[in-house]
């Protein structure tokens, strides 16, 4: 489980390793909320988030995008992603804390999650995916 920013030259471009799909979706959240947030820590705030898209690549922009909507709407951080993917249906438990200027405010604001060559790939001893946040 991995994520590292890369270059680009307008917005964010994150690249996220897992060993399973599941791995990839739960670093995908954690890597989001790190560029707009950083540290978090899990202090009890829970959230349930079933979805279901088309393929993989839908999935993931709906849940990040679901996530962003949380976050917006409740004034909430998410620092730990429980997520179990049964083909393109994904059931998530999302934790993490109230939003605390004091700690949070040091990050980009992420606007959306591109479709833009996102593309979910099967390597040999594990999935990656490059997803470019709009800033």
């Amino acid at each position: 489980m991995s994520f590292e920013e890369l270059d680009h030259t307008a917005d964010v471009l994150m690249r996220v390793r897992g060993a399973t799909i599941n791995e990839v979706f739960a670093d995908a959240g954690r890597a989001m909320f790190h560029v707009m947030y950083g540290p978090c820590e899990d202090r009890g705030i829970a959230r349930q988030i079933t979805l279901e898209a088309e393929d993989l690549e839908s999935l993931l922009i709906d849940y990040l995008s679901e996530l962003l909507f949380i976050t917006d709407a409740e004034n909430l951080v998410f620092c730990t992603f429980d997520v179990d993917l049964q083909g393109t249906r994904l059931s998530a438990v999302v934790r993490g804390e109230p939003f605390d200027p004091a700690r949070h405010a040091g990050g980009t604001l992420i606007k959306g999650i591109s479709y833009f060559g996102l593309e979910i790939v099967k390597e040999e001893d594990a999935y990656v995916v490059d997803i470019i946040f709009d800033i």
